[in-house]
């Protein structure tokens, strides 16, 4: 292994993602010029000193061998470039799954939401991601309960491609009750870390691993979302990325919601219903984009204004004579006569013994 991967894979098990100051030394002097001065210890880095005693890179390694993990690195062809754009990008990434990552969140969604989540809420995610999966598009989430679950479940019962994004290591499952979910995923798509393997997933990493879920895709979309579910954190790295965001909107009296309500209100994210809209939202301008919905055409709906006022005198069941629906619709005999032909050719009303009706229309929509 070369000196650059290998000391960004140490830098991953003795520095906590989002560090400012080894970032800095990271950009500026490179990840071995960094390891060697965060093991000297001096100054500000001494604070690292109880890590780098317990420091052993190569077991990481061998761990990460034994589950069928790989170091992906800046530069590496898998290496995800959009992370290059979030203000702070990851060190190195562990990777664990037979697909390519970079190819595989070139065309991706990150489907986010309530760990709480409700059964509204599990559907909707689960269906989002199974249409995004049949479009082509990878579904990246967090593995967590509720909404995270339900999104990998959904693309995973269509043998879509999803990407799992964990807080803790690669071989490590959390939460535990998910660990035959991150076992299928690891088969089928990508289990992904930017921690070293044996990392516990704490609170922090946890914020931290949402910037890389939002930083790696072409948007995020937030399917259900109390006041203050991690998942807005979330929405904020997407909006420091530059990527859009999309938020579906649930019932107006559930606080599991009010959060995507409130991202919606205040114009962060912009409301989204179906696979079309988040589709239209995230993906390439006319490619991707979506009529707008629109309601049933109905052979009414464009009638000029004397054929509605006669249609409107027209009855349901008993038919009318001519002389009844003049005197109804106000018109004269002729103009009406004439707006029943009209109405007649659409298949609006029908005459019968010198009586006039309304036809049944069947409805759609």
């Amino acid at each position: 292994m070369d000196a650059d991967r290998f000391a960004r894979a140490a830098l991953s098990r003795v520095v906590e993602p989002c560090d400012a100051e080894v970032h800095t030394l990271v950009r500026t002097v490179g990840a071995v010029e960094t390891l060697e001065r965060v093991r000297a210890g001096a100054g500000r880095l001494a604070r690292f000193r109880a890590r780098v005693t317990a420091l052993d890179t190569k077991r990481d390694l061998d761990i990460a061998a034994k589950v069928g993990a790989r170091v992906v690195v800046p530069g590496d062809d898998e290496w995800p470039e959009r992370l290059d754009s979030i203000p702070v990008p990851p060190w190195c990434l562990w990777v664990r799954g037979p697909l390519d990552l970079a190819e595989t969140v070139e065309r991706s969604v990150a489907v986010v939401g309530s760990r709480t989540a409700t059964a509204y809420g599990e559907q909707l995610a689960a269906d989002l991601s199974a249409g995004l999966a049949r479009r082509g598009w990878a579904v990246v989430s967090g593995a967590a309960f509720g909404i995270d679950g339900a999104a990998h479940r959904g693309a995973l019962a269509v043998d879509g491609a999803t990407v799992a994004v964990l807080a803790g290591g690669v071989e490590r499952p959390y939460p535990s009750r998910h660990a035959a979910l991150l076992t299928r995923i690891a088969a089928d798509g990508l289990v992904v870390s930017e921690v070293a393997p044996g990392s516990a997933p704490m609170k922090t990493r946890f914020l931290s691993r949402n910037r890389l879920i939002a930083g790696m895709t072409r948007g995020t979309v937030v399917v259900e979302a109390d006041l203050r579910s991690g998942s807005r954190n979330t929405v904020k790295h997407a909006i420091e990325a530059g990527r859009p965001v999309g938020a579906v909107p649930g019932p107006v009296t559930s606080m599991t919601s009010a959060g995507c309500h409130q991202e919606i209100r205040e114009a962060r994210a912009v409301l989204v219903t179906s696979v079309d809209e988040v589709i239209d939202l995230i993906g390439d301008i006319g490619a991707d984009a979506c009529e707008p919905a629109r309601a049933p055409s109905r052979p009414e709906d464009d009638l000029p204004p004397v054929d509605t006022v006669v249609l409107d005198a027209v009855p349901f069941r008993s038919g009318l004579t001519l002389d009844a629906i003049v005197r109804s619709s106000a018109h004269a005999p002729l103009t009406v006569r004439a707006a029943l032909g009209r109405l007649e050719r659409l298949g609006l009303v029908a005459e019968s013994a010198g009586t006039w009706r309304k036809r049944p229309q069947r409805r759609s929509g």
